[in-house]
This record gives structure tokens, sequence and C-alpha cells, in this order.
């Protein structure tokens, strides 16, 4: 199955090894089941460093757009439990993307991540998404890889947020995120190299910055999951 909605909140960031056990029992066993409480909320997934380094990339499945400003979503953002509290100061070189769905085909989990960002050069939108989309058609059934995904950041317009502050002001957001996943990282790196290659990418349409990383799945949950 595709992604389950039409909205998502794509995030990146490092935590220090010092402080990587504390933050994976938090992130498992409070924020999950908190944010998985929130209407809207589908399905959460936590992804690490391929390579065992300090990033981690997050992806929250949202039922539509508009959940990124909805009383629920935003009323836990504003009431920072103790422990989150305790744990936003770690979180080094966040980047937090809202986003509409823009392209989803396959299986929206699997072992392995790759992610892009980037943002498609001068008057090349259109053509940028025309051919990502074609190539998420064909990473669905190719092998080594089940799935692709396009997404679009469009951050609302709200107030920072006590969580924010926490961390130190407003987030940085990445523009256009392409997600590839698969169960074989080989595949990944490969495509990496070459059809989605900084080269390939802006002979599509892309601008000049891409930023790319491959991750592994940690730890999944649905809102079902933890009714």
């Amino acid at each position: 199955m595709a992604l389950l909605g039409q909205g998502a909140i794509a995030m990146w960031w490092d935590i220090a090894a010092a402080h990587r056990a504390e933050f994976e029992d938090w992130h498992t066993h409070e924020h999950f089941p908190e944010r998985m409480g929130i209407p809207g909320f589908l399905r959460g997934s936590r992804w690490g460093d391929a390579d065992g380094g300090e990033g981690f990339f997050i992806l929250y499945e949202l039922q539509a757009y508009d959940v990124v400003a909805s009383p629920g979503y935003l009323a836990r953002l504003n009431a920072p439990t103790p422990w989150s509290t305790k744990m936003m100061p770690h979180h080094r070189n966040m980047v937090r993307s809202q986003c509409r769905v823009l392209e989803s085909s396959g299986g929206a989990l699997s072992r392995h991540a790759l992610t892009l960002r980037m943002s498609p050069a001068e008057g090349q939108d259109d053509a940028l998404r025309t051919h990502l989309r074609a190539m998420a058609q064909t990473l669905r059934g190719q092998a080594g890889t089940a799935a692709a995904h396009l997404l679009q950041n469009q951050t609302p317009k709200i107030a920072v947020t006590a969580e924010q502050k926490i961390r130190g002001g407003p987030d940085p957001a990445a523009d256009w995120i392409y997600i590839v996943c698969g169960y074989d990282r080989s595949v990944l790196e490969r495509l990496g190299a070459g059809p989605l290659s900084d080269a390939a990418l802006a002979a599509a349409g892309a601008g000049a910055e891409i930023r790319r990383g491959i991750y592994t799945l940690s730890h999944s949950n649905m809102a079902a999951d933890l009714a």
C-alpha cells in the first residue's frame, strides 16, 4: 500500500551517542504514542542512519495536510511533557517539513529508505514533478525497491510553538522530498549514484543543492496499534 494519507511531516535531526539510548526509549514509548493519539495521525516511522551515525529520519503519515495546523496537534506542540522538554534540546540540526503528498507508489515502508531533499530549478517545477512521478511508478516494481514517495513542503502560517522555542526557534524545512524505500541497500546506493544522482536530478529539473541520506527502519507505529 502507499502512504496512508494525503499529508506528511518529514523530519531529520542528529542525536549525540551519549543521548541515543534515552532518545529511542522516549521516542518509542512516550512520543510516538502521544503523536499517534492526535486525530489525523495515521502512522509514524523512525529510521536511523544506515551507517550507524547520529542522524535520524522521522516520517508521520497524516490523513490530510490540514492536520499540520489542527487544534489537536498544536495543543501537543505547545504543551510538551517533562520528558519531551528534557529531550528537545538534544535534537541537533533539525529539519522539519510539513508536506502535501504529491505522489505515493508501492509499499509505504521497507527496511531501508533513501531520502533526497531538493528544490526545482527556476521554472522547472512541472518537469521535475513529472519525472519523479514517472520514476516512482518504475521503482515500485524494481528488484530491491518497494516504493517511492514525493512530498512538497508547505509550512503553515502559525506562531512558533513551545517545542520549537525549546529547540531555539523555527525549524528550517526541506522543500521537495523524495523517498525511495527498499529491502536492498545496495540497490538504493546504485540509484543514488545513477538515476537519482545530483547530475541526473539536475537534468530532470532539480536545483543545485541536493541533500541525501540512507536510513534503516528502527520503529513504526500506527494509530490503531496504540488504541
